[in-house]
């Protein structure tokens, strides 16, 4: 007899697409609202990853798909829509996918995958302006929807991007002045870095571009005081089986830890210009932390460490409901001296499997005083589980602070969101995916209390699936 895997209770979540649903009124499940949460959290991620009965090729392929949470004296509203990309409308009226994206080839024969642009699939994190919502993907400009109602209204140029200017998804915005820092990977040509300053209405103001010796992945980057940090890992891309779309870029990037070192790219955040370019060992990051510049000049940066390239083929077994791949980070910490080119310092700060590292939006690029973190459970088998709890990191004490969310319960990336009181503490925000109700849940933690039990549950209409990205906006 043949013995099957079990499907692992995370995986119901991904199992059929997304059910959008309109402005609704969010049912308290236990606690209270916060009298003083006023404002509107947003979150995005894939919310289809199948289509005519085909599964995308990876996670990061599925559409995207936004929840907003708007908290006012009247209660909490919720709303979750998809992003109607170009893309997205073209397939949902095909009932079929025809597009390439980052783990997929294009459908059809050679002439039309050859002449098929990548989808946008805009589902990867959100950047809420005083007027608009951006809905942020990796290759191309990002698409502008309402802050109230999600309504798409088309990409959005920002005042100096091309359709096809890649926009990533992990802006900075400087707490103090309001600039908001962003880049993209030019592939065509020469590789270059594309460098943005925008004002706080996101419209881009300045811009540079710094050569790069080979097309490689970057996905986030770091502000810290008067400097933009870069981390390159030893990926490099294969062009060639991409080009003529034989295989996607996720099949195409080629692990050269012998060959190829890291390397630290540190910007002048006034001028964009390369201050100065350091080599160091191997490793892989996906996400930042923070940064800042201590008294001394030195350059401090946290980030999310794997020693190597498997968590590709890790987020891409979850588009099928079942990971074998064991692809661990763990919270580290270099210290920069960046006029010397020196890499003083380079250890391990937290020893547990963790990810989509943040800090409160008042902190950003300056000493934070706490880390949030996604973790999981001791014991948890990190291959076949999704994360499963979020905690609270003090990198000052080396404290972790763990909240239990219970059994088949996974959170989403945790924000912070700060107390309109500055004599009061803050909140922690997240989605929880509940695999035994098989329901989606809004939880409001007391960010001086995560150990404890949230101040207030909202039960949301329908599944949103674990995502990637979020942002709040105070009103």
């Amino acid at each position: 007899m043949i013995q099957t895997t079990p499907q692992p209770t995370w995986a119901q979540q991904f199992s059929t697409p997304a059910t959008e649903f309109p402005l609704t009124p969010l049912p308290v499940l236990s606690g209270k609202l916060p009298p003083g949460l006023r404002g509107s959290l947003y979150r995005n991620g894939p919310g289809r990853l199948e289509r005519a009965g085909q599964r995308v090729g990876h996670w990061f392929d599925g559409d995207g798909a936004i929840l907003a949470v708007h908290f006012t004296d009247e209660g909490a509203m919720g709303i979750y829509r998809y992003v109607k990309t170009v893309g997205y409308q073209e397939e949902e009226q095909k009932n079929r996918f025809i597009y390439g994206g980052y783990g997929m080839t294009p459908c059809g024969n050679l002439w039309e995958r050859l002449t098929k642009p990548l989808k946008n699939a805009a589902n990867t994190s959100v950047l809420a302006l005083p007027d608009k919502l951006l809905a942020l993907w990796e290759g191309e400009p990002p698409y502008r929807l309402d802050l109230n109602t999600l309504e798409t209204w088309g990409l959005d140029d920002l005042s100096g991007l091309t359709k096809k200017t890649p926009y990533s998804a992990h802006p900075k915005i400087d707490p103090e002045t309001g600039d908001i820092f962003n880049f993209g990977q030019v592939l065509a040509g020469r590789p270059q870095l594309m460098l943005y300053r925008s004002d706080r209405t996101g419209k881009i103001i300045q811009r540079n571009s710094i050569p790069l010796d080979g097309i490689c992945l970057i996905h986030d980057f770091v502000l810290a005081g008067q400097y933009l940090i870069f981390v390159i890992p030893p990926l490099r891309l294969n062009l060639l089986p991409v080009l003529f779309q034989l295989k996607p870029f996720s099949e195409c990037f080629q692990w050269q830890p012998q060959k190829t070192p890291t390397q630290i790219l540190i910007i002048d955040r006034q001028t964009l210009t390369l201050v100065n370019r350091i080599e160091t060992e191997p490793w892989f990051q996906w996400h930042f932390s923070n940064g800042y510049v201590e008294e001394d000049g030195t350059v401090v940066v946290d980030f999310a460490r794997y020693p190597d390239f498997k968590t590709n083929q890790y987020l891409k077994e979850v588009a099928t409901g079942k990971t074998k791949t064991l692809a661990i980070s763990t919270l580290w910490r270099m210290v920069l001296q960046p006029q010397k080119s020196q890499l003083l310092q380079l250890e391990e700060l937290l020893d547990r499997h963790c990810e989509f590292p943040t800090v409160s939006p008042k902190e950003v690029g300056k000493k934070a005083h706490y880390t949030y973190l996604s973790i999981h459970q001791p014991g948890v088998n990190s291959a076949v589980e999704m994360f499963n709890s979020i905690g609270r990191f003090n990198p000052q004490t080396q404290r972790l602070e763990e909240a239990n969310l219970g059994e088949n319960r996974y959170p989403m990336e945790p924000l912070f969101v700060e107390n309109p009181d500055p004599s009061q503490p803050g909140w922690v925000l997240t989605v929880v995916y509940d695999g035994d109700q098989n329901s989606s849940e809004v939880w409001i933690f007391d960010a001086e209390h995560l150990e404890g039990e949230p101040v207030c549950r909202l039960g949301l209409p329908s599944v949103v699936p674990n995502g990637f990205h979020g942002t709040w906006k105070p009103h």
